[in-house]
């Protein structure tokens, strides 16, 4: 099941790099792994996620941008990469929701584990938030906040996971 992950993540990688780059822009940024908050039942991985990602262009005239990223684990904890949509409300200083669909290399098994998260799931939900400023036309940074889980809609097993991070924004 690994393997089909890795496999999955190459795809999404190779789409993001074929895609034009006119009409978005590139992100990247690091982030603590798997900290415990209120949200998720786990906090037992460790490292830090080096996030690569690419935001395309708004949808019509609305504030929505499709967008897709990976992250790898420092610590060889779990990978995963994500798919989705988010807004960007501001200008100078902006809040930015979004959500979307992850797979990750972790374990999808059922029952608790000290090791690892056991995320019930390959396939989990993934909302974000940002709070950024725009440092000039095409440069932006924002704070941001990555959790992953399934609300227990694919098994009864759902830990979830939550990072904590910055990244950088680049408009092309």
């Amino acid at each position: 099941m690994k393997h089909g992950a890795y496999v999955a993540l190459a795809l999404l990688i190779s789409t993001v790099a074929a895609s034009p780059a006119a009409a978005g822009e590139l992100f990247g940024g690091a982030y603590v792994h798997d900290v415990k908050t209120p949200l998720d039942k786990s906090g037992i991985e460790g490292g830090a996620d080096l996030m690569a990602g690419y935001r395309f262009g708004s949808i019509a005239a609305t504030p929505i941008q499709p967008y897709a990223f990976v992250a790898v684990n420092t610590a060889g904890q779990t990978n995963y990469g994500a798919i989705g949509i988010s807004a960007k409300f501001g200008n100078r200083f902006y809040f930015r929701p979004g959500i979307g669909l992850a797979i990750h290399t972790g374990s999808a098994g059922q029952f608790y584990r000290t090791d690892k998260i056991a995320f019930g799931s390959r396939v989990l939900f993934e909302p974000e938030v940002g709070l950024g400023v725009r440092l000039s036309d095409r440069a932006s940074v924002e704070a941001s906040w990555v959790h992953m889980s399934h609300a227990t809609l694919f098994s009864r097993e759902n830990p979830g996971i939550d990072n904590l991070g910055i990244r950088f924004n680049l408009k092309l």
